[in-house]
């Protein structure tokens, strides 16, 4: 395991067996990276700082106790599987759904749930074909703007859910333009992996 493995799950504090999946799930992405390209090549060096810990402190940001959380286009995993695994530890949230319409990489997702023994529901489809979720978490990472977020939140989060969105240093124009078609309370959080970008919490979802 490499030095940056190491600090990271220093500073997750997770136990053992939480360590040993977040291990699998980083030796499975780079496996099969170079096939179908899950991530960027170029982190791969930073694979547990720029994927594991980045999806760790989205999870860390959601309230305990919830039922259910959907990640939207999953992509290579992240947050989603970083969710799973650590759900099953905390118990919270109770089920996690990860939603991409890409077989390839439903493919990876469902490998990495199978080899780690984590539970997890990969829904094959897009995510605006896909049955409404009715989440109480909702996240995505590098998928689109918020506008196009909140409308898929329109079609898969409660009425009293929360979104959880990374988003970089283009943040506060989205924001602003956003704000145009929607009223929404929310949180900006600096993220602890990048300086320059941010998560933004949001919550009370409506059209304007």
């Amino acid at each position: 395991m490499s030095d940056e493995a190491d600090r990271v799950l220093e500073v997750l504090n997770v136990s053992r067996e939480t360590s040993e999946r977040l291990v699998v799930l980083a030796q499975l992405l780079e496996k099969w990276n170079p096939r179908i390209n899950l991530v960027s090549k170029s982190t791969l060096n930073d694979l547990w700082s720029r994927h594991i810990m980045d999806s760790a402190q989205i999870f860390d940001l959601a309230d305990p106790g919830i039922a259910s959380w959907v990640d939207i286009g999953s992509g290579g995993g992240f947050p989603g599987l970083v969710v799973a695994i650590l759900a099953a530890e905390t118990n919270s949230p109770y089920k996690t759904t990860l939603i991409e319409s890409d077989q390839r990489k439903c493919a990876f997702l469902r490998t990495v749930l199978r080899e780690t023994d984590v539970e997890g529901e990969v829904i094959s489809k897009r995510i605006e074909q896909a049955d409404p979720q009715n989440a109480d978490v909702m996240s995505a990472r590098a998928l689109a703007d918020l506008n196009t977020l909140f409308s898929f939140a329109e079609r898969h989060l409660s009425s009293e859910g929360t979104m959880l969105f990374p988003k970089g240093v283009t943040w506060q124009k989205e924001l602003k333009a956003a704000q145009e078609s929607w009223s929404f309370s929310h949180e900006v959080i600096t993220s602890k992996t990048e300086p320059n970008s941010v998560i933004i919490k949001v919550k009370d979802l409506r059209r304007v």
